[in-house]
């Protein structure tokens, strides 16, 4: 397949965020010998302080779940691909990124540069785990997956449910530090909250007939107020950064629309710290803006691509995080 045949296919790119990382991720793109890529490794190391490569080749599942050490990481799997794509002539006609995960499509729709991207989401990573250890030390519990403020998918309730459910827990004075999160799916919520706040959450959304609830592998309750501070400590890194505005169209979780201008993009970036990431309202926006024949999950895992399928949407959405998915990508996209 030729280049030119390559670019007439218009191509969306969603970026995964925490919770798809992997031991190894990306250092397939790194080991083909691309050039683009091997920048973005030693300029994220530089950045960082950190041997990127070792980090993700030697690291531990639960190391890489530490949020200050996950963010850099998946942010630069996430720009990998993003970069292997462009080098073989795959541009996104635009963008969009699941929580850590529009961080990359910041850089993607050349709001900030690839440099900015790796600062931020170092200080954006450290400044959440501090806050979630907080959270943590103030309650008395103790580290282990289950032990932690964090968490979980609530599987098999309409996610309208889920958030009336909380609402109505709350006004009995029950589960005050449980959080709608992620809005991922018709039947898919993730809540985030303490580890008290989520061990009775599993048992009252069971009883309300949900199917599953399924604690993730990140290291906080994110995306909810409960890590206010980490917005605090966040934004004087965030306001040093110009931003610009989009190159390409390019969507917010906190709105689920459009972006227009950089100042939106730098004021929705610390929103979403504390806000739920609306990720149906989002993709129902792309689908609406038109122009796109195809959407490329760019990053670590398989996510955002059943995500996708549940929006109900016709666009086909293929994996782009590895070298065997881009490797496949040209038959997959090649016109009929």
């Amino acid at each position: 397949m030729t280049n030119s045949q390559f670019l007439s296919s218009k191509t969306f790119f969603l970026f995964p965020g925490q919770g798809a990382q992997y031991r190894g991720m990306a250092l397939d793109l790194l080991e083909a010998g691309s050039s683009p890529v091997g920048e973005l490794f030693s300029l994220a190391s530089e950045i960082t302080g950190m041997d990127m490569k070792a980090l993700l080749g030697e690291s531990s599942e639960d190391a890489l779940k530490r949020t200050d050490l996950s963010q850099p990481a998946i942010t630069l799997a996430n720009l990998a691909a993003w970069a292997c794509l462009k080098e073989r002539g795959v541009e996104p006609v635009g963008c969009a990124g699941f929580s850590l995960g529009e961080y990359a499509a910041l850089a993607a729709a050349a709001v900030i540069s690839p440099a900015d991207c790796f600062g931020l989401v170092k200080a954006r990573g450290a400044a959440m785990r501090a806050a979630a250890e907080r959270i943590a030390g103030s309650s008395g519990e103790k580290a282990g997956e289950d032990a932690a403020p964090g968490m979980a998918a609530v599987i098999g309730l309409e996610s309208e449910k889920v958030e009336e459910l909380i609402g109505r827990w709350k006004a009995q004075g029950r589960l005050g530090d449980l959080y709608a999160a992620n809005i991922n799916s018709p039947r898919q919520t993730v809540v985030s909250g303490t580890a008290e706040a989520l061990k009775e959450a599993a048992e009252a959304f069971k009883a309300e007939g949900a199917r599953r609830f399924i604690r993730l592998k990140v290291g906080g309750p994110f995306h909810s107020p409960l890590i206010a501070a980490a917005a605090e400590e966040f934004k004087p890194a965030l306001e040093k950064v110009p931003f610009g505005d989009p190159k390409i169209p390019l969507y917010s979780n906190v709105s689920g629309k459009r972006v227009y201008t950089g100042k939106e993009a730098q004021e929705l970036a610390l929103a979403q710290i504390t806000s739920p990431v609306r990720w149906t309202g989002e993709e129902a926006a792309i689908n609406a803006g038109g122009g796109i024949e195809a959407v490329l999950e760019t990053g670590p895992g398989r996510t955002l691509q059943g995500l996708w399928k549940e929006s109900g949407s016709s666009l086909p959405c293929y994996p782009a995080g590895t070298l065997a998915d881009i490797d496949a990508l040209p038959a997959l996209l090649a016109p009929v």
